[in-house]
C-alpha cells in the first residue's frame, strides 16, 4: 500500500492544479492524505477547500489541525487510509467470489472471519508513505510540531508488524528551479529523520501539484529487493476470503 501525507498551511500557487496531480496519484494507487495545520489563524475558505478537494481526488482523507494536534492527527489518517484500503479491496473480493457487495450482507459466522483478516491485513501489509512538507515561509513557525509529527509517525510505524518504508520531501526546494526536493530517501531506518528540518530554507511560493507529481515519480522507481515480495499479487485477496 503506498501514500502521500502532505502537511500544509496554504493554498497552492504555482505550477499544475494539486487536484489534478492528486488525480494522477490515485491512478496509479497512491492515496493522497492532507493535514492543513493551523496555528492563530484558519487557512480560510479557499485554503480549506483546496485541501478537503485534493484528498477526495487522491483517494485519501483530509484534516484540519492545530500544531499541537498535529502529532496524532497525521498517525490518525496513516493508519485509517490504511484500514480504508484494505476495506475497499476486501469488497471487491467479497462481490467478485461471493456476491455480497458488503461485509453486512454476510452471514454472521463468515463476517467475523473476514473482520479478522481485515485487522489481520491492517498491521501486517507492506506500506510505503512519502511525507511531502510544504516549507513555504508561513510554514517556519510550524516547523517543530512538523518535525515532532514526523518522529512520531516513524515510531508508530516501526511498531507495525508489516514492512514499512518512509520517505520525506519538501517544497518549494529553491527560490529558482527545484519544485522538491527528497530529504530522506525511502527507508525503514528513520534515526536520521529530525536531521534535516532545521536547515530548510522557508520560501514564499506554493508549487503544491508539481511537488505531488515528483513524489509520484519516487513511487515509480523500482522498490528496493529487501522490500519486494516475489510472491506479491496484483491486490487479489482471494486467499483470505471464506
Amino acid at each position: 500500500m503506498k501514500q502521500i501525507l502532505l502537511i500544509t498551511d496554504g493554498c497552492s500557487n504555482v505550477g499544475v492544479s494539486p487536484i489534478v496531480a492528486a488525480a494522477q496519484a490515485h491512478a496509479e494507487g497512491i492515496a493522497v492524505n492532507v493535514v492543513g495545520v493551523l496555528d492563530q489563524g484558519d487557512l480560510g475558505e479557499f485554503g480549506s477547500a483546496e485541501i478537503e478537494e485534493i484528498a477526495r481526488a487522491g483517494g485519501g482523507l483530509s484534516r484540519l489541525a492545530h500544531t499541537r494536534q498535529l502529532s496524532q492527527t497525521v498517525q490518525m489518517l496513516t493508519r485509517k487510509t490504511v484500514v480504508q484500503t484494505i476495506q475497499h479491496a476486501v469488497h471487491r473480493e467479497l462481490k467478485q467470489v461471493l456476491g455480497a457487495s458488503s461485509i453486512e450482507e454476510l452471514p454472521p459466522e463468515k463476517r467475523g472471519e473476514v473482520v479478522r483478516v481485515m485487522d489481520e491485513l491492517s498491521e501486517t501489509s507492506k506500506l510505503r508513505v512519502a511525507l511531502l512538507i510544504d516549507a513555504s515561509a508561513s510554514m517556519k513557525p510550524k516547523l517543530a510540531a512538523v518535525e515532532e509529527a514526523i518522529r512520531d509517525l516513524a515510531l508508530s510505524l516501526q511498531a507495525r508488524q508489516g514492512r514499512s518504508e518512509i520517505a520525506v520531501f519538501h517544497f518549494p526546494g529553491s527560490a529558482h528551479g527545484d519544485e522538491c526536493v527528497l530529504d530522506l530517501d525511502w527507508t525503514t531506518d528513520v534515526r536520521g529523520v529530525h536531521q534535516f528540518l532545521p536547515r530548510l530554507q522557508m520560501r514564499g511560493t506554493t508549487p503544491t501539484g508539481p511537488a505531488i507529481l515528483h513524489v509520484v515519480d519516487s513511487f515509480r522507481a523500482p522498490a528496493p529487493r529487501s522490500y519486494r515480495n516475489p510472491d506479491e499479487t496484483d491486490g487479489q485477496m482471494s486467499d483470505y476470503v471464506v
